[in-house]
């Protein structure tokens, strides 16, 4: 029989200076999840980055539309939704952050972070705005 996950929510204003707020929250379930204290800060940095991306490209700092992010803490490690209202983009289109015509430029290493400290992630995208699902392993 599989255990069920234990589910957390929080949402914020589209707001950078709430993005605190999520990080500390998001260290609580690494807690709960008796994450070592690098997949912890891991799962801090990956979930602060994909939700100043909601809401600097998704909500585009419309303070009125949330940022709503889901933490499942699940058997092997925490799987996590960021959903913001925007309106979508295609990660395809994104330029590779290592090409040397990239290195130097402002943006554009949000995502490759994302890939880079979880094990899993996916998009999902509709017209009620972009929803981005990660899962962290615990290491052994």
């Amino acid at each position: 029989m599989k255990a069920k996950s234990k589910v957390y929510k929080i949402s914020i204003p589209s707001n950078i200076s709430k993005i605190i707020e999520v990080e500390q929250f998001s260290e609580k379930i690494a807690d709960l999840a008796n994450f070592s204290e690098e997949d912890k800060d891991n799962l801090a940095i990956a979930v602060t980055e994909a939700v100043n991306n909601a809401i600097i490209h998704g909500n585009r700092y419309n303070e009125s539309k949330k940022v709503f992010v889901t933490f499942y803490i699940i058997d092997r490690g925490v799987k996590v939704s960021v959903k913001d209202e925007g309106g979508g983009f295609d990660p395809d289109k994104i330029d590779n952050p290592l090409l040397p015509e990239n290195l130097l430029k402002e943006h554009g290493r949000g995502i490759f972070i994302l890939k880079s400290l979880m094990d899993e992630i996916e998009f999902k995208f509709s017209n009620t705005g972009t929803e981005i699902l990660m899962t962290k392993y615990k290491t052994v």
